[in-house]
């Protein structure tokens, strides 16, 4: 019968043409020339409909019998095919291991210390990286010509938002500090944890991209003691160990009075080293109870209000906690650095 006849001959020209396929190019072709949608078995397939009712059962179901001939011949071949050229393959030999990817330590140590501000209370907020200037100065007690913007090295952007509204890339977290207050009313407990962006040189301690941690709280009394409670039992959990802290006078113009935090240094347990430049102590953070001109900008009720706020490099606590000695080294890309955790 024509039938029977053609899909014989087809089944002839397959096992020729699978036995001079060596590669595993060869191979692919081969399966789409005979068993693809648009194959010569579909198509010859696709003369069944001329037969009759009979005559279709019966060849259909030899037509299946060579298509699984066919399938099976073509994956012993394949199974025995190497990837890239002739010959026999083991495929039972073991492959090679694939290396799995990890954290970066940013990342881990961003998860851990949102776990650690969200058990104590804290909402967590990132917010916008590009902002106005009043935002991340005016409404912090840093008008226009004031000597205190001159520690910012600020990257301003020429185009403008709502007409004469200037842009920045925001130098600090705070930048959310007033924006939160206008939309929530206290009790408030929030921290902002994202990128600021400085135009300065960068070395072993500085960079012009970096994370940092904004911290506030407010409500009606509020003091300088729920402040250092606050601070102290979050670096105890960064750190994962009891550590000490003291207050020295500082200078900030969004909050009065302001103050630098030092941590006992956990290297030499304050006895003195290269470290903390043998005083014991490490310089970690700015904090202090929040200026009531911030207040004002927010549009509290004057003098119903206390609050304080902190603000400490991401990066810097991630340098301590890993004892990483260059903050460079979290962006540059060495696997030999990044292998390390």
């Amino acid at each position: 019968m024509p039938f029977e006849d053609d899909i014989k001959s087809l089944l002839k020209d397959f096992n020729t043409e699978l036995q001079k396929s060596g590669t595993k190019e060869s191979l692919e072709n081969l399966k789409n020339t005979y068993l693809g949608r648009k194959g010569k078995l579909s198509g010859l397939l696709g003369t069944l409909k001329d037969f009759s009712k009979d005559e279709k059962a019966r060849y259909g179901k030899l037509a299946n019998e060579v298509k699984a001939e066919m399938a099976k011949e073509f994956l012993e071949k394949q199974q025995h095919t190497a990837g890239g050229g002739s010959g026999f393959f083991d495929v039972t030999e073991p492959g090679k291991s694939q290396k799995l990817g990890h954290l970066h330590p940013y990342t881990k140590m961003r998860e851990e210390v949102n776990h650690i501000l969200y058990s104590m209370g804290f909402q967590i907020l990132d917010g916008e990286e590009i902002t106005s200037d009043y935002y991340c100065f005016e409404s912090l007690n840093i008008p226009k010509g004031h000597p205190a913007r001159d520690a910012w090295d600020t990257f301003y952007i020429e185009q403008k938002r709502n007409k004469n509204e200037e842009l920045v890339l925001r130098t600090h977290t705070s930048s959310m500090q007033v924006a939160i207050m206008e939309n929530q009313k206290p009790p408030l407990q929030t921290v902002v944890l994202g990128k600021c962006y400085r135009n300065e040189a960068t070395d072993a301690s500085h960079e012009h991209s970096f994370y940092q941690i904004e911290g506030f709280v407010v409500d009606e009394t509020i003091s300088v003691a729920n402040m250092v409670s606050t601070l102290k039992q979050l670096l105890s959990a960064v750190f994962k160990e009891d550590v000490n802290v003291r207050l020295r006078p500082g200078f900030f113009p969004f909050v009065e009075p302001g103050y630098e935090m030092d941590m006992s240094c956990l290297n030499c347990k304050g006895e003195g080293c290269k470290v903390c430049k043998q005083s014991g102590w490490v310089e970690l953070l700015g904090c202090g109870m929040i200026h009531p001109n911030v207040f004002k900008c927010a549009g509290y009720e004057p003098g119903k209000y206390t609050g304080y706020a902190f603000g400490v490099g991401f990066d810097r606590l991630t340098m301590m906690r890993y004892k990483i000695p260059d903050i460079r080294l979290f962006n540059s890309g060495d696997l030999r650095f990044i292998h390390q955790f």
